[in-house]
């Protein structure tokens, strides 16, 4: 049986799949990631995507959630009260939204490129 070619890491992340074979669930949870995929068996030990996808959550969800408040606020001009029951709740929604599929994109990027640790070389 042939081997097909690792799925593109944007098409396994939006689907929150194994980077290798785009089959097997990448996830056990909603951000708790499996031991192994459960069709081809790769191996999620090497899997380590730091804080990158919280950090991209941030700035993204940031972004969008400021930029709409300010705009609501200087275009209708609510009370304080609009702004917490519109805008905390969507800042919940928009980062949750975005995390495993960030988390996800991550873990593809990273199996696609192989990245690892840097290692200082000997001379």
């Amino acid at each position: 049986m042939a081997q097909s070619p690792p799925p593109f890491p944007l098409k396994a992340a939006i689907a929150g799949r194994c980077p290798r074979c785009g089959q097997g669930k990448l996830f056990d949870g909603f951000l708790t990631l499996a031991p192994r995929c459960g069709h081809c068996g790769l191996d999620y030990s090497f899997i380590d995507s730091g804080d990158g996808p919280a950090v991209l959550v941030t700035l993204l969800a940031g972004f969008v959630v400021v930029g709409l408040a300010l705009w609501v606020e200087v275009a209708y001009e609510p009370p304080f009260w609009v702004h917490l029951m519109v805008f905390f709740p969507l800042t919940i929604i928009v980062c949750l939204g975005l995390l495993r599929p960030l988390k996800s994109f991550m873990i593809a990027a990273q199996y696609h490129h192989k990245a690892e640790e840097g290692r200082l070389r000997d001379e």
